[in-house]
């Protein structure tokens, strides 16, 4: 047999065991999302109450991540709907309406009937037809400890003008799933990929499905050519030409029984339509890419959206790291520009004030500006800048951020020496979002718009409600919109260090738990206020005269197993973030 037969053979062995596979997960799902049906139902009971459209200022939306934000086609306005919180214990899903306007930075809640049951996971796009169309596909819903799961394969319409949900009933679509991709591209939806998962197993796809927007009906494609190997989350770009580019995405298979292995995928393919010109392509190929320029470090939970100047952006996500006990993720803050037309990557680095100051430096410091490139030279090559910040929670959790920027560092340090200079050795690296994955991101008039998400510490997870934009035309710095609130953070779960005092107190959870567990620490490490910081006393003072007094703290809130030189870093990160609240 020759080559071309082994690999068609090999081709069709594939298929026939993903079909089984399908089968086998769909059988075990079957079960437990009859389960979940109920609860699904008893929430949309609920729903159905709602007999009119209320809309009505409100502040901005709970903390949250996987849903979706959508920029409104005629308005100046941005839409965010569904997603999901987990506080620990519990896991909530939301289906609630939101819009934000722009010009007035103000938040309203839209309350329409006949919603879309709770979901998180799913897809979102916007068409600009009869005033503006916002169209929602599958996606998940969970029950309230996490382990069920229930995957939706319908699809709905809010129009935007009538302030009305409709449910679209079409047959041969997609089969339920989360973590999917959906565009419009010309007069149809084309969705790709996803996940199905149950409590013991999952499929992941590559399969392509478009839905007409003219006569609603669903066709599955089937293109010819080497395609992508099966993924969710990964980055799903229209072309003005009504072509298709699908980047990276994450899967996993078992490798053994209880034991998975993730893959970030970081290769690239075109789906290109036949008969450029027509609305409904009849034959599609699928090709790989190979762009130039730089591509973004492998990672899962990014997020995108499309730019100005035919570009696709790519924002944040996280990268996670395996070693023998523990996965530690690094999570992104930086945006990355695909260029369609001449398929190039390149990374997008905010300018910031510091090319102000640049130019009323060399107005009046020409002898500066002089020195300061003589010194520039004498620096290292190009290469990765990593900025690492400390910030600690109300339960004295220390939450790591770490940033890794690409491109050339020796910019991005003297924009920090320049900043330092002026503010007084204050950070300059503030006014930006944290890294973080999951996010929901929208672009306006070229402006992005990044809301939420979710990071890590340890087992922790933060989950976030703060709102950025920046201006992609002239990247010159994030503005803060909406501020993340610490105090605001809910976390339930036990953890290693806590298992004493919970075999103690109990595990009732709730907010009596964490009340509780409060007056506790303030017990142990003493009622005494902490020290004030004197007049004139900067943090290396400040930590100098008080330094004891924050290590038998940051010990009472870690407890006696804990490393000394992890105890002395925790305590000068409390001890810093004291002074800079208190100055």
């Amino acid at each position: 047999m020759g080559k071309k037969g082994k690999r068609e053979k090999k081709g069709k062995g594939a298929e026939k065991t993903a079909a089984k596979m399908e089968k086998k997960v769909s059988r075990r799902a079957k079960k437990e999302e009859e389960d979940l049906e109920a609860l699904i139902a008893e929430f949309q009971s609920l729903d159905a109450k709602k007999t009119q459209v209320i809309e009505a200022s409100c502040p901005p939306p709970s903390p949250r991540l996987n849903g979706s934000l959508s920029a409104h086609p005629e308005r100046d306005e941005l839409i965010l709907f569904g997603g999901e919180y987990f506080n620990g214990q519990k896991t909530f899903l939301y289906n609630d309406l939101y819009i934000y306007n722009i010009r007035k930075n103000s938040w309203s809640r839209l309350e329409v009937p006949n919603p879309p049951p709770r979901r998180c996971a799913h897809q979102a796009a916007v068409v600009p037809t009869a005033g503006g169309q916002l169209w929602i596909f599958g996606g998940e819903f969970a029950s309230p400890n996490g382990e069920q799961f229930y995957h939706y394969k319908d699809l709905w319409v809010l129009h935007l003008a009538t302030k009305t949900w409709e449910q679209i009933k079409a047959p041969g679509g997609p089969s339920g799933r989360s973590g999917h991709r959906m565009v419009a591209c010309k007069r149809q939806l084309m969705i790709f990929g996803g996940f199905h998962e149950s409590a013991r197993d999952y499929i992941y796809y590559n399969d392509v499905y478009a839905f007409n927007l003219d006569s609603f009906t669903w066709s599955k494609l089937a293109p010819s050519g080497i395609g992508p190997a099966p993924r969710s989350g990964c980055q799903m770009t229209a072309s003005p030409e009504g072509n298709i580019i699908i980047y990276g995405g994450y899967s996993k298979q078992r490798i053994k029984k209880d034991v998975d292995k993730g893959t970030l995928h970081t290769d690239m393919f075109l789906l290109k339509a036949e008969g450029v010109g027509k609305e409904e392509a009849d034959k599609w190929t699928w090709s790989r890419l190979s762009p130039s320029g730089v591509k973004p470090p492998p990672r899962t939970g990014f997020s995108v959206a499309v730019g100005p100047s035919n570009r696709s952006l790519l924002f944040g996500g996280v990268q996670d790291e395996e070693e023998e006990e523990s996965i530690e993720g690094e999570f992104f803050n930086d945006i990355y520009f695909y260029d369609i037309g001449k398929n190039r990557w390149f990374p997008a680095q905010p300018k910031g004030p510091k090319s102000e100051k640049r130019k009323r430096r060399r107005g009046k410091q020409g002898e500066a500006e002089a020195a300061g490139e003589e010194e520039m030279e004498q620096r290292p090559p190009q290469g990765p800048l990593e900025i690492v910040k400390e910030v600690v929670a109300e339960d004295g959790t220390v939450m790591t951020i770490k940033q890794v920027i690409s491109g050339p560092a020796e910019e991005k340090e003297g924009s920090e020496e320049e900043e330092e200079e002026e503010e007084g050795g204050a950070l300059g690296q503030a006014v930006e979002p944290c890294p973080r994955s999951n996010a929901m991101v929208a672009v306006k008039h070229g402006i992005l718009y990044v809301y939420g998400g979710m990071f890590e510490v340890g087992d922790r997870q933060f989950t976030l409600s703060d709102l950025h934009s920046i201006d992609l035309h002239k990247m010159e710095e994030w503005k803060v919109l909406v501020e993340m609130d610490p105090k605001a953070q809910e976390w339930l779960e036990e953890s290693e260090s806590d298992e004493e005092e919970d075999e103690v107190e109990g595990a009732e959870g709730g907010e009596e738990e964490e009340e509780s567990s409060e007056e506790e620490s303030e017990d142990e490490g003493g009622e005494e206020p902490h020290p004030a910081v004197e007049s004139g006393e900067d943090a290396e003072q400040y930590l100098a005269r008080t330094e004891q007094y924050w290590i038998k703290l940051a010990r009472s809130h870690m407890g006696p197993e804990a490393k000394d030189k992890k105890v002395l870093k925790v305590a000068h990160a409390m001890a810093k973030t004291f002074h800079e609240d208190s100055v």
